[in-house]
């Protein structure tokens, strides 16, 4: 045993001036491939310096125009007092869920002819990639849920939290803040902002982004240091990035 492990060290004792070379390229290669891959994600500084923040179109001009407060507080919250489908502001007789389902489903059946109630419809999930047959139902209707792009919460938490109550309703109820997506997707969310939530479907963040930038510079509501950076991390990956519409 003694003379195995003998030959052993003989075998991998870089004394040689080349070997030890050899290692010292390969150490200083692996090292500086790891700090390139990571400073920028664990310091924000180093992303600054070496323009990861860095982001071009109206959505970035937009973003960069909210103001930024960072003593957000969710004290004296209550999700009901947003009023989520208790309004129907289109009179069409259903609440903002069927007609986001309407909007954002094809292949729509409705519950019978003329009700704007929809019974089964095809989702192109925006934050999974998947393709999801929603069918109403007591066991199956959670499959596709109703997003709110910026989560209630958060936009109490920057600024809703002075509103009305009519304001909140139609903050609640508004469709150019909401999206038809696939249900644990939207649980796993929750309330979370851009520096604690992006979509698994890479190909969306940046319209994902946008769309909260457009909401929040709609209704005037602030963002902290950390979500605007996250945001503009995600911005830099597709200069031009427009705000969309409000439809």
């Amino acid at each position: 045993m003694a003379r195995r492990n003998a030959h052993f060290r003989r075998r991998f004792n870089a004394s040689g001036p080349l070997e030890r070379v050899l290692i010292l390229i390969v150490l200083a290669v692996a090292i500086g491939v790891t700090i390139g891959l990571l400073l920028p994600q664990v310091s924000s500084d180093v992303a600054k310096i070496t323009g990861g923040y860095t982001a071009t179109g109206s959505a970035a001009d937009t973003l960069n125009a909210l103001a930024v407060d960072d003593n957000q507080s969710s004290s004296g919250y209550d999700r009901d007092s947003f009023g989520f489908r208790t309004t129907d502001v289109d009179g069409n007789g259903c609440d903002v869920r069927d007609d986001v389902l309407a909007r954002d489903l094809t292949d729509i059946t409705y519950k019978y002819a003329g009700s704007c109630v929809v019974e089964s419809g095809t989702l192109a999930d925006p934050y999974t990639a998947q393709t999801i047959h929603f069918v109403r139902g007591r066991a199956t209707s959670a499959k596709v849920q109703i997003d709110h792009v910026v989560a209630l919460e958060n936009a109490w938490q920057s600024g809703a939290h002075d509103w009305s109550t009519a304001k909140r309703h139609e903050f609640g109820n508004d469709p150019y803040n909401l999206l038809a997506v696939d249900g644990p997707a939207n649980q796993e969310k929750g309330s979370a902002s851009a520096a604690y939530w992006l979509p698994t479907n890479a190909d969306y963040r940046c319209d994902y982004v946008a769309r909260q930038i457009g909401v929040k510079d709609k209704y005037q509501l602030t963002v902290t240091s950390q979500e605007k950076d996250a945001m503009l991390a995600v911005l830099h990956t597709c200069p031009g990035q427009d705000v969309p519409a409000d439809e």
